[in-house]
């Protein structure tokens, strides 16, 4: 009985951490993913010397016939700290992009 009792809680604990697994494996990457990733490599190329140290996601804007995606990096360089706006602006239908903004800011 003890035998059982062992083989089933290793069962159960095998379970558990495989559906944990498939649960994290499944989860969705967000729709700005590939915008994102934009916004860091033009940073990147504006600011070459620079380290980027965080990232947010500020949220996006949708009219009719585009859409923009807005982010705030956070960049360091030598001894100083920056964040950066960046404003990707492209075509809601074909995702073509039409201008991208980058501002640096103090906050």
């Amino acid at each position: 009985m003890r035998k059982l009792c062992v083989k089933l809680g290793i069962f159960l604990v095998l379970f558990a951490v495989i559906n944990s697994t498939i649960a994290y494996a499944q989860q969705e990457i967000p729709a700005h993913a590939k915008w994102g990733k934009v916004a860091i490599k033009e940073t990147q190329a504006k600011y070459p010397q620079a380290k980027i140290i965080d990232y947010l996601h500020e949220g996006r804007e949708v009219t009719k016939d585009a859409t923009i995606e807005k982010f705030k990096l956070w960049l360091k360089q030598s001894d100083k700290e920056f964040g950066v706006h960046v404003r990707i602006k492209f075509a809601t239908n074909s995702n073509k992009v039409e201008k991208i903004e980058i501002q640096e800011t103090t906050s």
